[in-house]
């Protein structure tokens, strides 16, 4: 930490600091409890999708045997791009789940099983729940990582930047206190010493 300087301007500069660190807090201490109520949000968000895709799986595996027949759904359909937007979270740009779009292929119908249709349908249904679980994911990431140097600036400003400031103004009004103090008894000596002066030559 660099030497502070004690003078009355240093002081007054240290005040401002002051000032604008009690002003800025609040605001960081509100983007830290958003953050901390969206990361809640995305798990929760997580936790249903996670329900949801068990619930998809218990609702496939009733007909899920047919594909011991010697097909590859993928031949048929795989993604090609999950669509996002932009969206704003807490005053940070996130990605947000829009769409899926898949590639597809052709089929013969008269010489493909009867189950492909339902087959291609689940597909693409597992396939979007993967797309958003990984756009949750990312989500979930960044609003970390921006809770992790919100709260990095919180502990600087309340446990150092604020403190500091405080304990600065203190010191400088210590020693400008004393210097005025010291100003003073030396104005009283130098107007005693006028006085016997004035004494000693009235005396003479």
């Amino acid at each position: 930490m660099a030497k502070t300087r004690l003078t009355k301007n240093e002081l007054k500069h240290q005040k401002e600091e002051l000032k604008r660190f009690n002003r800025y807090l609040p605001m960081l201490q509100l983007k830290e409890k958003q953050l901390k109520l969206e990361i809640v949000k995305v798990h929760q968000t997580i936790k249903e999708l996670a329900q949801d895709i068990e619930n998809f799986r218990n609702k496939v595996v009733a007909w899920v045997d047919v594909f011991a027949e010697d097909i590859k759904l993928s031949d048929f359909c795989s993604l090609k791009k999950i669509n996002t937007v932009s969206g704003n979270v807490a005053g940070i740009d996130m990605p947000v789940f829009q769409g899926v779009e898949f590639n597809e292929s052709e089929y013969d119908l008269l010489n493909t099983p009867l189950w492909i249709d339902a087959g291609i349908a689940a597909l693409k249904e597992a396939i979007t729940f993967k797309a958003k679980l990984e756009i949750y994911h990312r989500q979930l990431e960044i609003l970390k990582e921006e809770l992790r140097i919100a709260s990095q600036r919180v502990n600087l400003f309340e446990k150092v930047k604020i403190p500091e400031a405080r304990e600065n103004i203190r010191i400088i009004q210590i020693y400008l206190g004393e210097l005025q103090t010291a100003e003073v008894v030396r104005g009283k000596i130098a107007k005693a010493k006028i006085n016997r002066r004035k004494q000693l030559a009235a005396s003479v």
